[in-house]
């Protein structure tokens, strides 16, 4: 080792999705399969293209204020980020600053694991039970922090308001973060308990409801006074996160609510008819409230499944590591997406008998 290496800071990376660039069925980053609302588009042909000589508004004011009307919070409880990742990054260093170590499901977002050894952040991995669920009881001792998703990925358990309030509840002398990645596909949002509780930050993206993950849009919604540390901590070091057309083409998407509940409605008609598509063919799949199932079948190795079906041009998402290991993660496609995968799987079904 050279003697500069020893003060390198080093972390095993997050391994995304694949993105293949031919054309496949493409269901393992849990992208939207349905277009951006119109707007969206109207907006990019019609910008301004000389704005892009400047910078753009270091604060989002015109999206911060969007989505401060759309959550019915103050502007000053919104912090607009480079998609959900960079705003969790943002939170790990900003709040995770104690010598206790931070709590967090032991089957969970992988990138926690990663940001944590990154900022050298202690952490415990509290485990799921049998059933893949949360159990509150774990987070209620010393800690220095506490996230979790909710819904869950990559299981899609979604845990009711009230379990995620009492973790809340608990654990007033730290930040509590829930990242709603899914939270649109699922039940209440924990944005309803920001005004109670001054601890806590939610984290929510336009990466998946809102069918914009190419443009790289996330945000949290918390207490003011939590919201402008965030803010300081971005002014330090990079001012202009977010550029000129993710802010106009952001504005757009959340003024168009009409649009925005149809293809959550969709995406979750789709899901709910895959589920029982998926069983029929013997598979167990766990009670997903997210844009994704995950399923585990009691004779196919998840690996060689896996391995097959990329072969044959459908990439889903597959670990292989622990209690997950005979787990493939599916997310929802189209209706022709999803009916391609099943006919390829009653053909695989036919070959192995």
């Amino acid at each position: 080792m050279r003697a500069y290496e020893k003060n390198i800071r080093k972390a095993e990376p997050y391994v995304p999705g694949e993105q293949p660039q031919n054309k496949v069925i493409k269901l393992n980053t849990n992208e939207n399969p349905y277009p951006p609302a119109p707007g969206v588009e109207k907006a990019l042909k019609e910008m301004d293209t000389d704005r892009f000589r400047l910078y753009p508004d270091p604060t989002c004011g015109p999206l911060v204020e969007a989505l401060a009307d759309f959550y019915h919070v103050k502007p000053e409880q919104v912090f607009v980020g480079v998609g959900s990742d960079d705003v969790l990054a943002m939170c790990f260093l900003t709040f995770f600053n104690s010598e206790k170590p931070i709590l967090f499901p032991d089957i969970t977002y992988s990138f926690y694991k990663v940001w944590a050894e990154l900022y050298r952040i202690p952490y415990e991995c509290q485990k799921l039970d049998a059933d893949f669920r949360i159990v509150k009881e774990d987070y209620d001792k010393e800690n220095g922090g506490v996230i979790f998703p909710n819904p869950n990925a990559p299981t899609g358990i979604y845990e009711e308001l009230d379990m995620v309030e009492d973790i809340i509840r608990a654990n007033q002398d730290v930040v509590v973060i829930i990242d709603e990645a899914y939270i649109d596909f699922a039940g209440c949002s924990a944005i309803e308990l920001v005004d109670k509780y001054d601890n806590l930050i939610v984290v929510q993206t336009f990466s998946k409801a809102r069918s914009m993950a190419g443009m790289r849009i996330g945000y949290a919604i918390g207490s003011p006074a939590l919201i402008k540390y965030l803010q300081d901590a971005k002014y330090s070091f990079n001012s202009y996160t977010m550029n000129q057309a993710a802010l106009v083409c952001g504005v757009e998407s959340v003024k168009d609510q009409a649009y925005f509940e149809e293809g959550i409605r969709k995406i979750i008609h789709t899901r709910e008819w895959a589920k029982e598509e998926l069983e029929k063919l013997g598979f167990c799949c766990l009670d997903s409230d997210a844009n994704f199932i995950f399923v585990t079948h009691p004779r196919y190795d998840a690996k060689r499944l896996f391995e097959a079906l990329k072969e044959n041009g459908i990439y889903v998402r597959y670990w292989g590591s622990g209690r997950i290991k005979q787990y493939l993660r599916i997310t929802i496609g189209t209706r022709e997406e999803m009916e391609e995968l099943f006919k390829f799987l009653k053909k695989y079904k036919g070959d192995c008998l």
